[in-house]
């Protein structure tokens, strides 16, 4: 018969213990062996090992190679998902630019999360831009399946401008073996345009089906001139010179918000042909891909409105998000 081990404290306990925790922690031992090897029961075996790792008999070390400590930071990583509730952050040396190329690594590294929680009967939705481009160009094997692939927000406007969503759609479609889902409509309309295109029987459903998306995606813009939503001339210098009134500092698929991640109010509310900050606040899965200087503010707003549980992001970046916590904290 399993006997329990008594009087904790007693030098048997210790090495009772102690030799748990070396069946488990060098030897690869399961519990269950522990426990025939020892002649204890399966739940004593495991709290022998807790109770070594309390007693600070046990002292585990992670140690990142030399060549990979400008690379890897898990420390930060561990910070970033406390100070802020997520369920993973991934936090990449490389700061990006302008530049799409810089983006890369960001794609590569959302598609690493992608391969992780992607489910074959999901629904993935992404709002365009040049982190999804990202992300997309990055897709190269299948080791990830979905459903469905569906466009979480229109991308038609009266300038020249390519918003990459072709681009993304197809090959996120291809790569995921999904169905694709375009939204083909503008970003922002009249009031009653918006009205109709949810009434109509083909984009109302594109429209539904991304905001009840099991897994979104997308990056942040920033209120400037820098935004892409400028740049694209879906929006003007008046519109933002209104959403900065209204106390506006970033966007996810044309919905902007404020520092605390709240809805801003103002006149492209009911002009907006995208899913709601609502909608993505209630998805399983949201992945926030964003980094550089200009995108501190938005990235950390959304944060603190519950629109990401994903986030990849610049050291810098995390840096400056986890001082602004601190700071906010004192």
């Amino acid at each position: 018969m399993a006997t329990e081990p008594s009087r904790p404290g007693a030098p048997d306990d210790v090495r009772l213990a102690l030799r748990a925790a070396q069946l488990y922690h060098l030897e690869g031992a399961t519990q269950a062996e522990i426990a025939a090897k020892m002649g204890v029961s399966r739940p004593t075996a495991g709290r022998l090992i807790a109770r070594a790792r309390a007693q600070g008999l046990v002292r585990i070390e992670i140690a990142v190679p030399d060549d990979l400590r400008s690379a890897v930071h898990i420390d930060i990583e561990r910070e970033l998902e406390t100070a802020f509730g997520l369920d993973e952050a991934v936090v990449l040396g490389e700061v990006p630019d302008r530049s799409q190329t810089s983006l890369l690594p960001f794609g590569r590294a959302a598609v690493g999360v992608l391969n992780r929680r992607l489910q074959p009967d999901d629904t993935l939705g992404f709002t365009w831009g040049p982190d999804t481009v990202a992300v997309a160009h990055e897709l190269w094997t299948k080791s990830a399946r979905c459903s469905t692939v569906v466009q979480l927000d229109g991308s038609m406007t009266s300038g020249d401008y390519q918003s990459g969503v072709d681009f993304t759609l197809g090959r996120c479609a291809t790569q995921l073996q999904a169905t694709p889902v375009r939204l083909h409509a503008p970003l922002y309309a009249d009031p009653a345009t918006v009205t109709a295109l949810e009434n109509d029987s083909v984009l109302g459903r594109a429209m539904q089906l991304g905001r009840s998306a099991d897994v979104m995606m997308f990056g942040v813009g920033p209120v400037t001139t820098a935004t892409t939503l400028f740049e694209g001339s879906y929006i003007d210098t008046a519109i933002l010179d209104e959403l900065r009134a209204f106390g506006a500092v970033g966007e996810i698929g044309g919905r902007f918000f404020h520092a605390d991640g709240s809805d801003v109010a103002g006149s492209l509310v009911e002009r907006t042909v995208s899913v709601g900050l609502d909608a993505i606040r209630a998805c399983r899965t949201t992945l926030l891909i964003s980094g550089g200087e200009t995108k501190h503010e938005a990235v950390l707003g959304a944060l603190r409105g519950g629109l990401a549980t994903i986030l990849v992001t610049d050291i810098e970046c995390a840096r400056w998000l986890l001082e602004k916590k601190e700071s906010s904290a004192r």
